[in-house]
């Protein structure tokens, strides 16, 4: 945990080659990760969805909302890394997506079973890599490559990396 409280549980750490049974430990996260934030958020009010993690944050409602736009992303990025000779990643404007109205209002439950699906396809896919995959590359916009390895590294954090966003806040709040 971290004083920051953008970053409750650190930053990522890249690492690569990553062995076989870190990459298991990850995609079990990742795999897992649909389940751990449904517990923490279907509980909750309208209005304590509606509350930002931070000053300045996005509301509960918007980090679940944010999180299955990121991972459709993620998982994209691994088939096009898998099937492409270094493809150039495209990012995405995440912040104006947690703008837009259905981010902003709707209903958790639009976002948490496309939560379960991606997941679901996405470790059965990253389950079936071979060790040569892993080593392949992606281009990110600033002009760094990033093995499929440091993509998982990323990945695997970002999950728990908003769920303590949520549970900070619930614990901070007394929910």
């Amino acid at each position: 945990m971290t004083d920051d409280p953008r970053y409750p549980i650190g930053r990522p750490h890249l690492r690569t080659p990553l062995s076989a049974e870190e990459r298991a430990e990850m995609i079990d996260r990742i795999e897992g990760f649909p389940a751990r934030l449904r517990a923490v958020v279907e509980p909750m009010s309208d209005a304590q969805l509606d509350t930002p993690y931070r000053d300045g944050g996005w509301t509960v409602r918007q980090v679940v909302h944010h999180v299955p736009d990121s991972h459709m992303n993620g998982y994209i990025r691994f088939k096009l890394g898998v099937t492409e000779d270094a493809p150039a990643i495209r990012p995405y404007e995440e912040q104006i997506w947690a703008e837009l109205p259905e981010a902003r209002t709707g209903d958790v439950n639009l976002s948490l079973p496309i939560l379960d699906a991606v997941h679901r396809r996405w470790t059965t896919f990253l389950r079936n890599l071979d060790d040569a995959q892993w080593s392949r590359t992606v281009l990110y916009s600033d002009g760094n490559h990033r093995t499929l390895d440091e993509l998982l590294c990323v990945y695997s954090w970002h999950g728990d990396h908003h769920l303590a966003h949520i549970t900070t806040l619930a614990d901070r709040e007394g929910w």
